[in-house]
């Protein structure tokens, strides 16, 4: 009877996925047959109760399987895990990255195996060609964060930050290109920081200048979240000169109100947030900006929290990730004055309703427009803004594609391929 695969589950981040993929093909070198993997995130405490739940719902399936558990969570309170009946073993976040780990990992005895984060110097960014949909790969350029908001432990699951040099990534995307990807995303804990550990302290703008010059028939680069404080003047030059960046940022903003902004120990103002988005908009009319807004932050009140709601229309925001506030053990936000769930959930919705409005307004403004799509599938792709289109005919998966935007249900485009 042939060994039983390996089976993975993710929780959490775009980057979390992207590291389990390298373990896959760590598992895969090393022979790995008959075990359970789970990739924890630590971002919230309802995140750690979501693994438990679902180390207990794997533990279920595969009573006879070595079960382990790594990630963020299994980084902050490998206790938490190590202590659950269903858990054989606990590895930390670098060494889950390690080769060695995975030819050792079915005979090891020792059941945590997590040592301190804050020593990591290196990423691993080069362990796979990028992973996503046939059309668009994502590449991790940069780990960690240096910062402390203090509503935030993924510092001490990700250790400090550190960056894949820029050779190194410029020659990953010339092979993602070779294997036919038409857009390549650069991934990251703290991407703005990219490079302070580099010789010579290269910036964000720096590597995003490189990779276009370096590898010309790239058709699209995107880049994921950004701290827009960071954003560095040859970023804000390739928004303006280089149309193969994309015109769609998302910024790292948290809340639209300053008091709370300095009780979050953000290093921006409201006014700086409006300053960079009024900035790349002059620079680059279509582009578009996505954010992530926190409701119901500790002592936030509903002064503060109308901030919040103002900044998305003074910003010109398009795509809300929206997250209630949760307290997170260990952080110093969850130890001030907390806000009544009732109305933490009561902001969220709002903003998620104003999130909606803005959604619909920028489709219904591309009415009758022409756009280039990126199929993600046969019947639905996105814009170089990331707005989802879907089209009423198959088209070929993975390819750009000129469309005619005939309309929108609110949340999606509608399109026709021209020819």
């Amino acid at each position: 009877m042939p060994a039983k695969p390996p089976i993975f589950a993710t929780l959490g981040c775009r980057l979390n996925a992207y590291e389990t993929e390298a373990m896959k093909a760590l598992a895969a070198e090393a022979g790995v047959a008959g075990a359970v993997v789970v990739n924890t995130c630590a971002v919230t405490g309802e995140a750690v109760r979501k693994a438990r739940q679902e180390i207990r719902r794997l533990r279920r399936e595969n009573p006879q399987a070595k079960l382990i558990v790594t990630g963020c969570a299994a980084q902050t309170e490998p206790e938490t895990f190590a202590g659950m009946d269903e858990v054989d073993a606990v590895i930390g976040n670098a060494e889950k990255m390690e080769p060695a780990t995975w030819a050792g990992l079915m005979a090891a005895t020792e059941k945590v195996r997590v040592d301190d984060i804050m020593s990591v110097t290196e990423t691993a960014g080069h362990l796979i060609d990028g992973f996503g949909t046939r059309s668009r790969a994502y590449v991790q350029v940069q780990n960690g964060c240096d910062h402390r908001c203090t509503f935030c432990i993924i510092p001490f699951g990700r250790g400090n930050s550190r960056s894949v040099p820029a050779g190194v990534v410029v020659d990953q995307i010339k092979r993602l290109v070779g294997r036919g990807y038409n857009e390549v995303v650069l991934t990251g804990v703290d991407l703005t920081s990219w490079g302070a550990d580099l010789p010579g302290a290269p910036r964000l703008g720096d590597l995003v200048m490189r990779i276009l010059r370096l590898v010309p028939d790239l058709p699209r680069l995107r880049i994921s979240s950004i701290d827009s404080i960071e954003a560095d003047e040859n970023l804000m030059q390739a928004i303006a000169t280089e149309p193969r960046l994309m015109p769609h940022l998302h910024l790292s903003l948290q809340h639209g109100d300053n008091l709370i902004l300095k009780r979050m120990k953000r290093r921006h103002a409201r006014e700086d947030a409006i300053a960079f988005t009024e900035e790349a908009r002059r620079l680059r009319p279509d582009i578009t900006f996505g954010a992530d807004i926190i409701a119901g932050f500790p002592t936030e009140t509903e002064a503060h929290f109308e901030n919040s709601l103002k900044l998305v229309e003074d910003c010109g925001l398009t795509w809300l990730h929206v997250f209630p506030y949760s307290p997170r053990r260990g952080t110093p936000a969850a130890r001030m004055p907390q806000v009544h769930g009732a109305a933490i959930k009561a902001r969220a919705a709002r903003l998620r309703a104003q999130g909606a409005a803005r959604v619909a307004l920028h489709l219904a403004a591309q009415a009758g427009r022409r756009h280039d799509v990126l199929l993600e599938s046969p019947r639905m792709g996105r814009t170089a803004q990331f707005a989802e289109v879907v089209f009423a005919e198959d088209q070929p998966e993975g390819a750009l594609v000129s469309a005619e935007i005939t309309g929108h249900d609110g949340t999606r485009l509608h399109a026709r391929a021209l020819p």
